[in-house]
């Protein structure tokens, strides 16, 4: 995983993390979407960021489990893994 967070890395985190299989491009095509409409619920996004945690020894900001679609999320996070925060 490079250090921005790809539509492609947030499927492999969602089977990871939540265990649900989402085609990549299927989420790059509709980022707008909530992600209750890819089967995401809010304890789902909890163990993607648990898992984004423990993949790169940084808390998550707060509100990372709080993001309602896959653009919001990967907006956040890139940003938040960019400042090296």
């Amino acid at each position: 995983m490079t250090d921005q967070l790809t539509y492609r890395d947030l499927a492999a985190l969602m089977k990871k993390g939540a265990g649900l299989t989402v085609d990549p491009d299927e989420l790059e095509r509709r980022p707008g979407n909530e992600f209750a409409a890819f089967g995401l619920d809010s304890l789902g996004l909890l163990g993607i960021v648990g898992e984004l945690e423990n993949r790169h020894e940084l808390a998550m900001p707060s509100e990372a489990d709080k993001c309602r679609t896959p653009k919001e999320f990967l907006d956040l996070v890139n940003a938040h893994l960019a400042a090296g925060v």
